[in-house]
């Protein structure tokens, strides 16, 4: 693992790099989109690439001998696998359709995996000006203040957030409003941000208790973990704890997370399984 002077440098570069990207993002939200489909419900636009590219030729000039993987060029194509190497797993616009529609849950994800483990997470909405940030064993952070999670400790007491995801299959959708009918009977209440970064990091301030994905991504990604690399640092370093919504150990490989502080943990996990 790198020294943690060598994760403070790669913070440092990928923050930089993140507002950069958030200007192209900021500048684009207030303007007309030109928008591509990557499936029924799921949309691409200009500024996801420009972002993507302006995120990489950044990094690729800092850190040359790393491994690149994001949303809009290389998982899309299918060229890169997540190794030991340390890799840059970057969404370049998490919440698209949000800024298609002009909603401002929006946000620039850049993590760093270093033997599949993520070490680096920035996190960024430009549209709300609020910066996530966090290495590993450092704390994490929200312009600069540290964060934590919340101290509820009864599944009545929290607000849950999840996402639809972007199959609309029959199935699929029965399964996903089932579990939340099942959901809201436990807890407070429940929200759907439109973004899977954004709920995760959302846990790790403490202004969601519980958050849930089953599904993310889509057909065309060959790497699933996108959306999560960069907030999983965040959420754990907030003192919070990641897992697989079935209660095993979180795989960043897979199309499922869940996330809560650890008062709630076991009995969030009950309920989802109990929710099935």
């Amino acid at each position: 693992m790198a020294k943690n002077s060598s994760l403070s440098e790669y913070l440092t570069v990928a923050t930089d790099v993140a507002k950069k990207a958030g200007e192209v993002i900021r500048e684009g939200f207030y303007q007309t989109k030109h928008v591509e489909h990557k499936g029924s419900v799921d949309l691409v636009t200009e500024t996801d690439k420009a972002c993507e590219d302006l995120i990489f030729n950044h990094l690729k000039k800092h850190f040359p001998s790393h491994k690149f993987i994001g949303e809009e060029t290389t998982a899309a194509n299918g060229v890169t696998l997540l190794t030991d190497e340390p890799t840059w797993i970057v969404d370049p616009l998490d919440g698209t359709t949000n800024f298609v529609h002009g909603f401002p849950f929006v946000c620039v994800c850049i993590g760093l995996t270093i033997k599949k483990v993520p070490v680096v997470g920035v996190v960024y909405n430009p549209i709300m000006n609020e910066l996530f940030t966090a290495i590993d064993g450092n704390g994490a952070f929200l312009n600069g203040n540290p964060i934590k999670v919340s101290s509820h400790s009864k599944l009545v007491e929290c607000l849950l957030t999840t996402e639809a995801g972007t199959k609309r299959d029959k199935a699929t959708l029965d399964a996903t409003t089932n579990r939340i009918n099942t959901l809201l009977y436990k807890v407070r209440s429940l929200r759907m941000g439109g973004s899977c970064a954004l709920g995760l990091c959302g846990v790790a301030c403490g202004r969601i208790d519980l958050f849930y994905e089953i599904g993310f991504g889509g057909p065309w990604y060959v790497t699933p973990f996108l959306d999560v690399a960069a907030a999983v640092v965040i959420v754990k370093e907030a003192g919070g704890v990641i897992f697989d919504p079935s209660g095993s150990e979180f795989d960043i490989t897979a199309q499922r997370v869940a996330a809560s502080n650890l008062l709630v943990k076991d009995a969030f996990v009950n309920a989802l399984q109990q929710s099935a």
